[in-house]
């Protein structure tokens, strides 16, 4: 890295773009921490890619100096792994929504998880259309009301960690938009992963759905609704960090601290390579405005698993077909097997 670019700021990754958001959205609050995080990186802007679908979240390429794609809708994972595929030695980042993602971009989202390629996805879920004026997404809450579910949403919401994991996620994380030094120091953790790095972010829409999340950031109520995960540290909560929570065989429960007949040996100390702990910590899911005995939800960083990329294997098969010598196309459609027909 160069003198030059060691002393980048948020600044030098900021376009001549002005934000097309409505004043008060989350996407400010995450343009601006990946900014910071490219800098903190020390990325190259000529060796950087942002990649989108469609969704007020895909306008992200404009508004970073970087090169980028603005694709269309629910192929922003597939355009991203074909540039990897082509190009592995660039940084590519992607900028997805709930509905780009996990809607018509569903398919190409759990294949590209699976697959496993150096990419950097940033998730906006703000459990709603935004850009399309207001359907209800996969990710919006039973009951609410909106234009497609005017009675209000029947379908169950997608839990986008919980599906991550099953479909072999390597980097699984979660962060709100108003947590920008947690959401920062994420974006750095994911570029330094070697394989898809997939940051859910709950971001507000002001406008179709606000408050989706004012749950988990109302001050009065956030220390009894989030839980924030640290590595090798005890999953410890509460307005007074008086609650914890250990597991009864593999369930987990919410224990007094100050309870003498509770020791602080026996919380559950959080482990980012325990995929099975991870599993279960997804499914802290619940509402907290609809059910009594809720778990706090958690956020930070679930899970991370060393695993070989797409694209380094693909290269390693390359190599070895390279090795064996140069072939003809007549020997490439005959293939290994022949048949003479008398």
């Amino acid at each position: 890295m160069t003198d030059t670019l060691s002393k980048l700021t948020a600044k030098d990754y900021t376009s001549n773009q002005e934000p097309k958001w409505c004043p008060g959205c989350g996407d400010f609050a995450v343009l601006q921490q990946l900014k910071s995080a490219m800098a903190d990186l020390e990325l190259n802007p000529e060796e950087v890619v942002v990649v989108s679908g469609i969704g007020c979240s895909s306008r992200l390429p404009y508004y970073v100096a970087t090169y980028g794609v603005h694709g269309i809708h629910g192929r922003a994972m597939a355009m991203a792994s074909g540039l990897k595929t082509a190009r592995p030695e660039l940084s590519v980042w992607v900028g997805t929504g709930d509905g780009d993602a996990l809607s018509i971009g569903g398919n190409h989202y759990i294949h590209t998880v699976r697959r496993n390629l150096d990419l950097n996805v940033i998730l906006f879920n703000n459990e709603i259309y935004g850009l399309t004026k207001g359907q209800y997404s996969p990710t919006s809450k039973v009951g609410l009301k909106t234009v497609t579910s005017p009675n209000g949403v029947v379908d169950y919401p997608m839990n986008t960690v919980a599906l991550t994991l099953g479909c072999g996620g390597t980097f699984v994380a979660r962060a709100l938009d108003r947590d920008g030094k947690l959401m920062r120091e994420i974006f750095k953790r994911g570029a330094r992963h070697s394989g898809t790095s997939i940051i859910e972010i709950y971001q507000n829409c002001p406008i179709y759905n606000d408050g989706a999340f004012g749950v988990f950031t109302d001050k009065e109520r956030k220390a009894d609704t989030t839980l924030y995960l640290e590595q090798d540290k005890p999953l410890i909560f509460g307005a007074n960090q008086d609650k914890g929570i250990k597991l009864d065989g593999f369930t987990p429960v919410v224990v007094n601290i100050n309870d003498s007949s509770v020791s602080k040996d026996d919380l559950w100390i959080h482990d980012e390579k325990d995929f099975n702990k991870a599993n279960i910590l997804s499914r802290f899911f619940d509402d907290p405005d609809a059910s009594e005995d809720f778990l706090p939800r958690p956020f930070g960083i679930f899970y991370v698993e060393d695993r070989y990329t797409y694209e380094n294997a693909l290269d390693e098969q390359i190599a070895q077909a390279k090795a064996g010598g140069e072939g003809t196309l007549e020997e490439l459609l005959a293939g290994p097997n022949t048949w003479t027909i008398k």
